[in-house]
């Protein structure tokens, strides 16, 4: 499982740059909280490897699955808690819960900036919680 900010990663597959070309359909994991993105550790070598071969060629825009075996995405994303075809609301709350969990091991152990981190990403998770709230009821009500 991968963590960020103290929350957990989402696995997903995603567009990145390298210098200036575009590498399509690469494997990451995307931080719902700080919004930070980061090639998923299987797929990093390849990832590197094709980035460089790319640049090097000059080419524009290159697609990570047609110049590389695809590993199985259920191999890749099976430590993830959260995956990107999932609701995203469920997605909050899953965090939430984990955020609170972690809140608690962190206020037994007295660990102050800890328990300051997870509380600032709880605000970050509630606000965004409050607009996918917000979204759906107003896009039902349309």
């Amino acid at each position: 499982m991968s963590f960020c900010c103290g929350a957990s990663m989402i696995g997903t597959s995603g567009t990145l740059k390298h210098i200036r070309t575009y590498i399509h359909n690469v494997p990451i994991l995307f931080c719902p909280v700080c919004h930070r993105v980061e090639v998923h550790y299987l797929a990093q070598n390849e990832y590197d490897i094709l980035a460089d071969y790319a640049h090097g060629d000059g080419a524009s825009e290159v697609d990570f699955g047609e110049y590389v075996d695809g590993k199985d995405s259920q191999e890749l994303y099976e430590n993830c808690v959260n995956h990107e075809n999932e609701e995203p609301l469920d997605v909050v709350h899953n965090q939430i819960d984990m955020a609170l969990d972690l809140l608690a091991i962190a206020s037994g152990l007295g660990d102050e900036e800890w328990i300051a981190q997870l509380k600032r990403r709880l605000h970050v998770l509630s606000e965004r919680r409050n607009k996918l709230m917000h979204k759906k009821i107003s896009g039902g009500a349309k």
